[in-house]
């Protein structure tokens, strides 16, 4: 049987550790706070920006002068998967709902005779999809040293793919992240981003009549 001694050693180690936990716990707690309140903060923005692009493309008469971004190459042979996960791990389904949307994209256009290239934002995704698309990824863009998301990384990564898009590298670019609904629910989402999609039948864009660009 244990000494009285060994039992207050003992007391003592678990109340020790019950503090340590309370900190981290208090920690985990603003982190996650700041973080939902910076992916509540740009959604309106990225939502209205969303709208604009729409309507731009909605007035497009497609033409031989029309921008590539809005019209498109006129093909759709190759698309391109741009996947954004974390760099780190312990966050439950969030990176691998994202990639497995990804990998059934993937495995559907592939499926058709598509070509499919990946553009990997994020760690997280690297593992598996570098293992079951060794050689269809063409680029893997670290973002282990930022330590919040800023408009100048969004930037160099649109920046980036705009060039290899102008350049021929793909056709069509689809990006795949996690729509956030609460700190416990974020749904995968795959959204269309390269040649900027058209609005649905039915929907009313904002202005006058179409106009040639």
């Amino acid at each position: 049987m244990a000494s009285l001694k060994a039992l207050k050693g003992r007391i003592a180690s678990v109340k020790s550790t019950q503090k340590i936990t309370k900190a981290m716990k208090m920690v985990a707690a603003a982190k996650l706070r700041r973080a939902q309140q910076a992916a509540e903060s740009g959604r309106p923005y990225a939502s209205r920006m969303e709208q604009v692009m729409a309507s731009i493309a909605a007035k497009v008469t497609i033409s031989p002068q029309s921008p590539k971004l809005l019209a498109g190459t006129g093909s759709d042979q190759t698309h391109l998967l741009v996947v954004c996960t974390s760099d780190r791990g312990l966050a439950g389904a969030f990176n691998s709902n994202i990639v497995r949307a990804a990998r059934k994209a993937a495995d559907d256009l592939i499926r058709q005779g598509k070509t499919v290239h990946f553009y990997l934002v994020g760690r997280k995704g690297k593992a598996v999809i570098s293992r079951l698309y060794p050689r269809q990824i063409v680029r893997e863009y670290d973002t282990s040293e930022t330590k919040f998301a800023n408009f100048a990384e969004a930037q160099a990564i649109a920046n980036d793919i705009v060039q290899r898009f102008e350049g021929g590298g793909f056709d069509v670019a689809h990006l795949f992240y996690a729509h956030f609904q609460s700190a416990l629910v974020q749904e995968p989402v795959a959204q269309q981003i390269i040649p900027v999609p058209m609005p649905e039948a039915g929907a009313a864009p904002a202005g006058g009549a179409n106009a040639a660009v």
